[in-house]
């Protein structure tokens, strides 16, 4: 069973790109952020054509994130993450597919920082190690899969020196991450690439792409329950190269049956 997260940054705009990866690599599961789109102007239709279920939520513009299912239809089991009924952004859902909960999240930029929108992320984090800890106590197989919007160490970018007041590198959200994976959740892309981490993201300034100038803020973390399962990990960087591509490529975990 092949999971990936793959922030699109536009799903209508990048559908194309999308189409090819999933003709390439034939994901069964699909965690997408970024989708910008409205629930109305989802490519659902499109989606089911070459053998994909889905269930999503969005807004124009901002945000937006969905799961996908190969031949398989994935059960909606939240929409929003818990803890705050104001908070109307769509930037978690979470489905059951084939046996694994599945849940995608887009974890808020928190620029600039300090600041109101650092605040958000900071609160919004709490919240998902609050619910993190309830899925855990479940004891089911679960995964946590997305845009985290943190770089875990300095071993996860190219280089700080840039980067050094950005949201993405402080203490509290690097702290908070390191919360995350005391409560007993997997890192995949770390526990099976230690010395090598692989980069999932380029940013468009500064020829990040060209220079090779990434940052790993793409995470799948895997409940004690799922973790046994880790048989391999990656990321396919190609899709970063190509016309057209999302800032991000797709990050990825396969597992036993």
């Amino acid at each position: 069973m092949r999971i990936a997260t793959f922030n699109i940054n536009g799903l209508n705009k990048r559908f194309s790109n999308l189409l090819d990866w999933l003709d390439d690599t034939r994901p069964d599961v699909v965690c997408l952020q970024e989708t910008k789109t409205t629930d109305g102007a989802f490519p659902e239709e499109a989606l089911e054509q070459i053998g994909y279920g889905a269930v999503y939520t969005g807004q124009r513009t901002w945000n937006g994130v969905a799961i996908l299912a190969r031949d398989a239809e994935p059960v909606l089991t939240r929409s929003r993450l818990p803890g705050d009924p104001k908070d109307d952004q769509p930037r978690y859902i979470e489905a059951a597919v084939n046996g694994v909960l599945v849940a995608c999240l887009y974890l808020p930029n928190g620029n600039p920082q300090p600041g109101p929108k650092f605040d958000y992320k900071l609160a919004w984090t709490d919240r998902l190690l609050d619910h993190a800890q309830t899925l855990l106590q479940t004891g089911a197989p679960v995964i946590l899969a997305g845009d985290f919007n943190v770089v875990p160490t300095d071993a996860d970018i190219y280089d700080t020196r840039s980067w050094k007041k950005d949201a993405l590198l402080q203490p509290r959200p690097r702290a908070q991450y390191a919360a995350l994976l005391e409560q007993g959740w997997t890192d995949a892309l770390r526990t099976l690439h230690p010395n090598d981490i692989p980069w999932t993201f380029w940013s468009y300034f500064r020829d990040r792409w060209p220079r090779d100038a990434g940052l790993r803020i793409d995470h799948l973390l895997l409940s004690p329950a799922l973790a046994p399962r880790l048989r391999a990990a990656g990321v396919d960087r190609e899709v970063r190269g190509q016309e057209n591509a999302s800032d991000h490529a797709p990050a990825w975990v396969n597992l036993a049956d």
